[in-house]
């Protein structure tokens, strides 16, 4: 099935998706299945350090299939995030649509320091 016509939605509902990122491998943020009928319009992508001590950078790729598969480019690419702060990746100003078969994924420099929350709207 192919995404839906953005002009006629039958469908549009807002979600939150959020992940802790519990190791230093790369960790599936959002994903939109092929033929899932869907376009998800991602709002914002916040990524928040909850270690008081150290900083740590974080690496947010968009794939070129579901599921962290394909091939990753760089949304943001080694951006430190202080300790105790957060780091706006996506917001309204420079949202994005993910399409079917396609995914968004993150990276952390350090185990479980990094916490990611992504508001979205799936239109069908």
């Amino acid at each position: 099935m192919a995404a839906p016509n953005l002009l006629s939605p039958t469908t549009i509902t807002g979600k939150t998706t959020y992940v802790a990122l519990t190791t230093t491998n790369a960790t599936s943020v959002l994903s939109n299945a092929s033929a899932s009928g869907k376009v998800l319009k991602v709002n914002s992508l916040v990524v928040s350090n909850v270690d008081g001590v150290n900083n740590a950078s974080i690496t947010v790729s968009i794939y070129s299939a579901a599921a962290l598969g394909g091939t990753a480019y760089k949304i943001a690419n080694t951006i430190t995030v202080p300790a105790d702060s957060t780091l706006v990746v996506i917001d309204k100003t420079s949202m994005i649509y993910l399409e079917e078969d396609k995914s968004i994924g993150a990276t952390a420099s350090a185990a479980s320091d990094l916490e990611i929350v992504c508001s979205y709207e799936e239109i069908s």
